[in-house]
């Protein structure tokens, strides 16, 4: 097993302040699998980085993952997972959302499975019928009937019965394409989490988020926009970030 190496940065308050501003709604940013010219292996000179745009980093970083063989991809799930666990927060929590992955992000089956074990009430997000760029968040079990959204990803079937409004969760585990050392996370370019977890970055209310990650999702430094929300924890195979 990887052994594990807990990062205490800079608290939250320390970081460059922002102001929320979102993205239009709903405007996730489709791209290509193409390399831009660049190494795709996991590790890379963060210099280069730097230079790049936010859909560069789209575009290298989702190369990269999607070049992770199965057993690495199986290997970075089984230790992320047993990291999770320790964490002091998830002991706690009672209602936790997660995510299915896609395109290559780290699997989450296995913290699913665990949790369930562990009696605990797991949520997974559904893109709202009517709010553009809003999430809704359905209780998810084994007899939960899937669909697949618009982005061609597997979500509960919509009932009124199964949704759990936002501020009673107590977790939300949030998928990411990149993320840099001071916990800003950039996503595929639709901001439903940042538009999501705007009451956590303001008022500190709400359901805690966590970012997970393949380690080689991490980069120096990465522009950043008004509309970005920084995660307090960030949780990789081989890492916990964390800025609490």
């Amino acid at each position: 097993m990887i052994a594990i190496e807990q990062a205490r940065l800079e608290p939250r308050s320390l970081r460059l302040p922002l102001l929320i501003r979102l993205e239009p709604a709903g405007s996730r940013v489709e791209i290509s699998n193409d390399t831009l010219g660049y190494s795709t292996k996991c590790s890379f000179t963060y210099g280069i980085l730097m230079t790049l745009s936010r859909q560069d980093y789209r575009t290298l970083i989702r190369t990269q993952r999607n070049q992770l063989t199965q057993e690495e991809q199986k290997r970075s799930a089984e230790s992320l997972a047993t990291h999770f666990l320790t964490l002091p927060e998830i002991k706690q929590a009672q209602d936790i959302a997660l995510y299915l992955p896609a395109d290559g992000e780290i699997d989450t089956s296995i913290i699913i499975d665990q949790l369930r074990h562990l009696n605990k009430n797991i949520y997974l997000p559904v893109i709202h019928p009517f709010s553009s760029g809003h999430l809704l968040f359905l209780r998810y079990d084994l007899t939960t009937a899937m669909v697949h959204n618009r982005y061609h990803i597997p979500e509960p079937k919509l009932e009124k019965d199964k949704i759990i409004p936002v501020a009673q969760l107590d977790i939300i585990c949030t998928p990411l394409v990149a993320f840099d050392k001071h916990g800003h996370r950039l996503g595929m370019g639709g901001g439903y989490y940042d538009r999501t977890l705007e009451p956590w970055f303001h008022y500190q209310s709400g359901p805690k988020p966590i970012g997970l990650a393949h380690a080689c999702q991490e980069v120096e430094q990465l522009p950043v926009e008004a509309w970005d929300v920084p995660l307090p924890k960030i949780i990789t195979a081989k890492q916990i970030w964390d800025w609490e």
